[in-house]
């Protein structure tokens, strides 16, 4: 079978699936990326390049949608040159998030096309309607709304869709969700898995182990859609009742889903300006290699993860998977997996002073909730376990995605 792989960012969500697909001798994979780093063994690839361009000349509302054409002309141009050597896929597995996805058909219109619907972004959707303290502008709407356009295309065009939790999937519309199937990325549970021997060194003075006070936090980006402004509020509390806990944080300081702030400040900048913290104990470690981000985990006493109505992060499941002793936002998609009391808690997402509580009893009940950790590892075990529950899942949505073209 001829896979064809496509995301500008290799591998994406699709390292695990590709890396499978191209230990059988019967596949030849292919990926059409703009990415030149990594590689995978078996997988060939194609890059293409987006020529320098401007889109200051487009109406605001359309530039989401200018840079998509522009995706997916570089993307079916790479296409092209594949099918002038004689390559004509078997089945195609894609990410049409910017664009990639729009004009494969026309290069490759009898094969099946399998796309990743990660979130359909709504202008008065279940994200942007939720922070009053970043609320959405009139024309950010109207972005939002123009920005619908790409996936719609890419909806009605493909064959089949993938979506990683139930609730991703419901908010894609009530037309093309009998598309879409729910099956989740998948986590390696024997890399996130706990380990009670790791020592991490922050400086000559300290060095922090599982017998430390120890909040996590984690997202790529420290910004409001994945809670940090609240955070950064409930460490305020937390640094005042526990005077020996230390904190480490992970994660970029630009943005990945929130607006940048109108002064160009970073929200870690705008958040440590305005929260009376104890410098000493708030470690913030950046992005991590992917070894070291486990670590971290491993070490780890509470990890707090808070997000918008929103894409599940890797990151939640991933500490679960590493036996953390999960707080969580009591929003979807969360509450998807969190079942308060049972293998983790819920707290609202607006309150600090309740993450604050919770991160109390923990530490001043540590055997009270030494069971919510074994329960929230076997919770990933049993429903995201990549090589048992989540690629035979997926390889089973490839080979019938490709017996139905038969």
């Amino acid at each position: 079978m001829k896979v064809l792989f496509i995301h500008q960012d290799f591998p994406g969500q699709f390292g695990h699936l590709a890396a499978l697909c191209a230990a059988s001798s019967k596949n030849e994979v292919l990926f059409i990326t703009k990415c030149y780093p990594g590689k995978i063994p078996g997988v060939g690839k194609i890059i293409y390049s987006l020529p320098s361009y401007s889109v200051k000349g487009t109406h605001s509302y359309a530039r989401s949608f200018d840079r998509a054409v522009r995706y997916g002309d570089a993307a079916a141009k790479a296409a092209m040159t594949a099918k002038r050597k004689g390559y004509y896929p078997d089945l195609i597995v894609a990410h049409p998030g910017w664009g990639e996805t729009l004009y494969i058909k026309e290069i490759f219109p009898s094969s099946p096309l399998l796309i990743y619907c990660e979130f359909y972004f709504s202008p008065h959707g279940p994200d942007i309607d939720f922070d009053p303290e970043y609320p959405a502008t009139f024309e950010q709407r109207c972005q939002v709304h123009s920005q619908n356009a790409i996936d719609l295309l890419s909806l009605e065009s493909c064959d089949g869709a993938v979506s990683p939790t139930v609730w991703q999937q419901s908010q894609f519309p009530t037309a093309y969700r009998h598309k879409i199937s729910v099956v989740h990325d998948g986590i390696d549970t024997s890399v996130a898995s706990p380990c009670s021997d790791v020592v991490i060194k922050l400086s000559t003075k300290v060095s922090l182990s599982q017998q430390d006070e120890i909040v996590t936090y984690v997202s790529r980006n420290l910004e409001p859609y994945r809670g940090f402004h609240i955070f950064m509020r409930a460490v305020t509390e937390i640094c005042r009742r526990r005077p020996k806990t230390q904190f480490l944080i992970i994660g970029g300081n630009s943005v990945s889903y929130s607006q940048p702030l109108l002064s160009g400040r970073s929200y870690k900048d705008k958040l440590l300006s305005e929260t009376p913290i104890d410098h000493s104990r708030v470690h913030f470690l950046g992005r991590l290699p992917y070894k070291d981000y486990i670590r971290v985990l491993q070490i780890s006493s509470v990890h707090i993860y808070l997000t918008y109505p929103f894409v599940l992060s890797w990151s939640l499941l991933e500490a679960m998977s590493a036996g953390c002793l999960i707080i969580g936002s009591a929003t979807p998609p969360v509450k998807e997996v969190i079942e308060n009391g049972k293998n983790g808690l819920l707290v609202d997402f607006f309150s600090p002073l309740e993450i604050a509580d919770r991160v109390d009893d923990v530490f001043s009940h540590k055997n009270r909730f030494s069971d919510l950790r074994k329960a929230a590892r076997a919770t990933v075990l049993s429903r995201y376990d990549l090589h048992k529950i989540c690629l035979p899942q997926q390889m089973e949505l490839l080979e019938v995605a490709t017996s139905s073209n038969q």
